[in-house]
């Protein structure tokens, strides 16, 4: 043979070259195998696979309501892969994946002969589910021209040291928590959840074939934009299942005729449902995980560690509260529109619309670039197609920065919190109507004048002080300090000579009497009482504090609420319950915090439960009864702030008090009116709309059912008087006047009334 190789030099030559190509390829897959090109994991690393993973936060009851990721991934065991998924897997991407290490010679052959010589597409593609896999945790990099070898390459030693760890059970696990879906979703657990609403366990065998079918070109085939490629992609991964005998023709083709219906669910931090709450979570989350570390002793990351947030969060519950709060503002915001009509202040006040424009991003940044403010003002006012948000559906229009501004100054905004009285457990929360394009929290971030929603803690402390809830105040217009005078919102119809008891006052929400109240009772008495409710922001020593001109949270006010149905104790609204690692492991525990100290007496309690059930029975909040018709037992307080800048409404049942806010952003943009802008108008129909769907749904009967304990036979006795009584014309010519009397004061008036007509002396 080497006399032959001798004898012929271009054999000779033939060989060097083969030799020399052999054993330069040895050395170049040398090269990539030793790690010259990047490093190769090895085998130990291999087997603590560790992927950047979505952290989940959980409702009370389990549901999935948002996650925080970099790369949407949720890893779940094989045993929750159905089936007919494998299946599906293996006859459309590895049909032999049971049979070769990880490396198919015989398709790689197949891919050579065919696809390259032959230049047949048929041929399919060499590459296995163990490639894929080694691909999916690695990726790729650029190494120019020789890319694709080098990667292959790599990809392959890692292939086998996968199939040398792992299971063939093992690798599919990996490979389906791993691989890319459309929409930035990584791993079947999370394509399950957004495209389907379902769990994998869950899947049918046609949702499972449009995910397997995803696979080979995930945007291409994405259900949600091409839903006619994406249905005869599924179509071919059915066929292929029957083809490997996975499935007969006849199911093949009976699963070909169902249509591809999808229940797309975005977890994206826009969209969703309770966005702001679960921005709240990521605040909250991200600075416990800065006190914890883990074995390696490094900090958690919220965004790459799977962790597992359980919530407080009623899932049913909230997005009821979402479907009302947008109800109701959408039509709100038409009749808000109307009343301006042309003078609107977004339009006409350029004060206001001169500030928006200052405060907004755009002029910011603009501003730090070096422009100059007429710069500025020429780049904002230059048109271009812009989405803008509507309640009837998003538009584009071509709009200049500053019609943009000017356009979303226009909208009222709204809060709602709802808690479970007996621990503060927040069961909906809506910070806003539409986070994407309004990321202010109305119920974390904004603090509001109160209106009158404060008048119940100047009444709790007035009993508290042994003030009779029988006592008679005049509800005639005092001058205070400063030529302050407050007067009622029905004073065109009030009698000045009218006295009327406490029950009364507040749930007609009279101005003039709760005034009265506070300074009889006295400004720090009142101040005292709001704190031993949970009232921690600053309450300025003022008469007008009656009126609720102090600016409170919407989350403190709501938890002062609770003590009326807690035996006198507030609870704190809280909604994060605990924190887990990805396998179940507790890293942090939340319980309730609830006052130890009663706030007020449990007759003062009672009192005030009864006094704001007429509220809503006969009082201001009485809509809720003849135009919502809800026969629930509920106690209530409306309240509307100076020049209708704010509406309010506490609902309080005995399981649940929630509270509701509704105003513009800007504080100089309040209602047109009163008939609009009140409490009962603005504020109180979020609630009723809420609750009405609450009572057409059973799982909310422990809710909706409950029942207030009526009132004591002696404290019925108590306030047994009428509601009001008109000053005698002879007593009040005969007597001076006075502001308030009490039950037992106006028994003796009348005595030494007659006494004095007739001209007897009083007895002593």
């Amino acid at each position: 043979m080497l006399t032959r190789i001798k004898r012929h030099p271009k054999l000779k030559w033939a060989l060097i070259i083969v030799v020399s190509l052999i054993a330069l390829f040895f050395l170049f897959f040398g090269s990539i195998y030793f790690g010259m090109w990047g490093k190769i994991p090895t085998s130990k690393e291999l087997t603590e696979l560790k992927q950047n993973k979505a952290t989940q936060v959980l409702a009370s009851n389990g549901e999935l309501i948002g996650k925080f990721y970099i790369f949407d991934r949720q890893p779940i065991t094989f045993e929750q892969l159905p089936a007919y998924l494998v299946e599906a897997l293996i006859a459309t991407e590895d049909a032999r994946f049971y049979e070769h290490d990880g490396i198919d010679n015989r398709s790689l052959l197949r891919v050579f002969f065919k696809s390259i010589l032959l230049q047949d597409d048929s041929a399919g593609g060499g590459s296995t589910i163990t490639l894929q896999l080694a691909k999916n945790i690695y990726g790729r990099r650029d190494f120019g021209m020789l890319g694709i070898v080098i990667n292959k390459m790599q990809e392959a030693v890692i292939a086998k040291r996968l199939e040398d760890i792992y299971s063939k059970d093992e690798i599919i696990q990996l490979y389906f928590n791993t691989v890319p879906f459309s929409d930035n979703t990584y791993g079947i657990e999370s394509a399950s959840l957004k495209f389907f609403n379902k769990h994998t366990s869950e899947l049918s065998l046609e949702e499972a074939a449009v995910l397997v079918g995803m696979l080979k070109a995930s945007h291409y085939y994405n259900p949600r934009i091409f839903p006619e490629r994406s249905r005869l992609r599924r179509d071919v991964v059915l066929m292929q299942m029957a083809k490997y005998n996975y499935l007969s023709t006849e199911e093949a083709q009976e699963a070909k005729m169902q249509p591809l219906i999808l229940d797309y669910k975005s977890y994206s931090n826009n969209k969703g449902v309770a966005p702001y709450f679960r921005e709240q979570i990521r605040k909250d989350v991200s600075k416990i995980l800065d006190t914890l570390k883990n074995k390696d002793g490094q900090k958690y990351n919220i965004y790459r560690d799977g962790l597992i947030v359980h919530t407080t969060l009623n899932y049913e519950m909230q997005q009821l509260a979402e479907e009302a709060t947008k109800e109701h503002m959408a039509q709100l915001q038409l009749e808000h529109e109307k009343s301006y009509g042309n003078n609107a202040p977004w339009i006409r006040n350029t004060a206001i619309l001169n500030d928006a424009i200052k405060r907004s991003e755009r002029y910011q940044n603009l501003r730090k670039e070096g422009f100059s403010e007429k710069e500025i003002l020429k780049k904002l006012e230059q048109k271009h197609p812009t989405e803008l948000f509507e309640y009837e559906g998003m538009e584009t229009k071509n709009v200049s920065p500053i019609d943009s501004i000017s356009h979303y100054l226009k909208f009222l905004n709204s809060g709602l919190l709802a808690v479970n009285p007996k621990n503060g457990a927040v069961q909906a929360w809506v910070g806003g109507v539409d986070f994407r394009f309004f990321k202010y929290d109305h119920v974390s971030q904004s603090k509001r004048q109160v209106g009158s929603t404060f008048k119940p803690f100047v009444y709790t402390a007035a009993l508290e002080n042994g003030m009779d809830p029988c006592s008679y105040f005049s509800v005639r217009e005092v001058t205070y300090e400063n030529g302050w005078k407050p007067s009622n919102s029905s004073s065109e119809g009030d009698d000045p000579n009218m006295n009327y008891n406490l029950k009364t006052a507040l749930s007609r929400s009279m101005n003039t009497i709760a005034v009265k109240v506070l300074m009889e009772t006295g400004i720090n008495n009142v101040i005292e009482q709001a704190r031993k409710m949970g009232i921690s922001s600053d309450l300025p020593a003022v008469p007008s504090i009656a009126l609720g001109t102090a600016s409170l949270n919407l989350a403190e006010l709501t938890s002062a609420y609770t003590s009326f149905v807690n035996k006198g104790h507030y609870a704190k609204a809280y909604y994060i319950t605990r924190i887990e690692d990805g396998n179940g492991n507790l890293l942090a525990e939340f319980k309730p915090e609830v006052s130890e100290t009663k706030a007020f007496s449990e007759d003062t309690r009672k009192i005030m439960l009864n006094m704001m059930q007429a509220t809503v029975n006969e009082g201001t909040a009485s809509r809720l009864r003849y135009t919502y018709n809800l026969p629930n037992d509920i106690a209530g307080k409306t309240g509307t702030t100076q020049n209708n800048k704010d509406g309010w409404f506490v609902g309080i049942m005995p399981e649940l008090v929630t509270v509701t806010w509704v105003g513009a952003d800007d504080h100089r943009i309040g209602f047109r009116n009163t008939g609009i802008g009140q409490g009962a108008n603005s504020a109180l129909p979020i609630f009723a709309k809420l609750l009405q769907k609450m009572n057409s749904n059973s799982e909310f009967n422990d809710i909706t059912d409950s029942r207030f304990q009526p009132l004591p036979s002696d404290l019925a006795e108590l306030m047994e008087c009428p509601p009001q009584e008109r000053d005698n014309f002879f007593e009040r010519l005969f007597s001076g006047k006075k502001e308030r009397n009490t039950r037992q004061e106006k028994d003796e008036k009348k005595k030494g009334f007659f006494k004095r007509l007739f001209g007897k002396k009083d007895d002593n």
